[in-house]
């Protein structure tokens, strides 16, 4: 990192312009405007897009210095300290060991790779150059969820006994919703299982504990949509006519949970089912935690809000509805008071910031390729799972920051 003034200045790769891509610039450029104490403004360096026009809408929109069509171009520049890996799931795994292999820190979006092979292949390249990681589970990051973690932790509710998490999505809900690369195996991997249930299972690990076991099962609703030319739109396009193309993943799974680890969610059982093809819901990402002594709910639906009913002697009262406010995670940081909400953009700017103060070395608190390799586990046992109809065991990830778990969170872990 460059330094100027006694103000770090690191330098800041993209790799892909879409959605996602410019969604990390935006987060970056919040970083000192929301977190001035962390004395870290990120310059905007180099950013790549195979598309020619999204490399110069970088460059002419977005305020990079420089745009290329070649991702290993970011990489080999110098100026490059901290790289946003934003390409689709197939592109993953490769770009995450070029990065690490070049000395880049660096952010990736989930899943890490098609797989569970091509996350770990990620975690040794990453542990090998002893560079720091962050991984896009954006919604651990919201106020409300960081609250619940206390109120586990802390034994507000008791030993917790049971879970409901349920990530519900429409996107895919139209059968003519186009055959994009997030339907086909080769370069999606799976289905929603990886791009929703990967969520999910983050979410169930960092509030509850590790996922020892898991039993699951699968189905593709509409096995057939009409063909969309890769980088031609997105999954949300709806097509009339056209050829049609096979659906290769799955469209929903159900799936049991046993919890590990060794804090108050360890033993607990519960419950996980997620769907891109729900009519209704549009983000109905959604946990139900309960206890001996309380239990907690939150949607992200409704971002900044808690359902929490505390205390077995309260049952008179009953659920208690509570907003967010600034004693909830980073929620000061954004909004002065309960009532004022906050936005998706939001938990990526905290997202960045946590990555940039893991590599700077101020704080630990972010999450890392260990927790896309232990997700990518749950992934894979939930196939093989409904594959066989058996229960299968989860691998203990080193370095996971699962609550309950022993390992600090920011730091490159040994991954078998």
């Amino acid at each position: 990192m460059t330094e100027s003034l006694g103000v770090a200045h690191p330098g800041v790769g993209l790799i892909s312009v879409g959605w996602m891509g410019k969604l990390h610039t935006r987060a970056y450029q919040a970083v000192p405007l929301t977190y001035p104490e962390l004395g870290i403004a990120p310059r905007l360096v180099a950013a790549a897009d195979t598309e020619p026009s999204r490399a110069q809408y970088a460059v002419d929109v977005l305020g990079y210095a420089t745009g290329t069509t070649d991702y290993r171009e970011v990489l080999a520049n110098p100026e490059v300290d901290v790289v946003s890996i934003c390409a689709p799931n197939f592109l993953h795994a490769e770009m995450g060991v070029a990065a690490a292999e070049a000395g880049k820190h660096f952010w990736i979006e989930k899943p890490v790779g098609r797989g569970l092979d091509e996350a770990r292949d990620v975690a040794r390249a990453a542990d090998a150059a002893g560079v720091v990681t962050t991984v896009g589970f954006n919604y651990r990051h919201a106020p409300a969820v960081e609250h619940i973690r206390e109120l586990v932790a802390n034994g507000r509710l008791g030993r917790i006994t049971n879970v409901r998490c349920v990530f519900f999505a429409g996107y895919s809900a139209d059968p003519r919703g186009a055959l994009s690369w997030r339907f086909q195996r080769a370069y999606a991997g799976s289905g929603v299982l990886g791009d929703l249930g990967s969520h999910a299972v983050d979410l169930c690990t960092y509030l509850v504990g590790p996922v020892s076991d898991v039993t699951a099962l699968t189905s593709t609703v509409h096995t057939r949509r009409p063909i969309l030319p890769m980088g031609s739109g997105t999954h949300f396009a709806v097509l009339e006519g056209g050829e049609q193309g096979d659906v290769e993943n799955e469209d929903y799974v159900a799936s049991l949970l046993r919890f590990g680890g060794s804090g108050p969610g360890a033993g607990a059982v519960g419950t996980l089912e997620s769907s891109r093809v729900a009519v209704g819901p549009d983000c109905r990402y959604g946990i139900e935690i309960y206890g001996t002594e309380g239990s907690v709910s939150w949607d992200f639906e409704r971002l900044n809000e808690l359902k929490v009913f505390s205390g077995r002697g309260a049952s008179e009262l009953g659920y208690v509805t509570v907003n967010a406010n600034p004693t909830y995670g980073d929620f000061g940081r954004f909004q002065p008071g309960a009532g004022c909400s906050m936005g998706f953009d939001d938990l990526k700017t905290i997202e960045a910031k946590k990555f940039l103060a893991a590599v700077a070395g101020t704080a630990h608190d972010n999450s890392t390729i260990a927790d896309a390799v232990a997700s990518a586990a749950f992934v894979s046992a939930a196939e093989e799972s409904a594959a066989s109809g058996q229960w299968v065991a989860l691998p203990s990830v080193p370095g996971s920051t699962a609550a309950g778990s022993p390992g600090a969170a920011g730091d490159p872990a040994p991954v078998g």
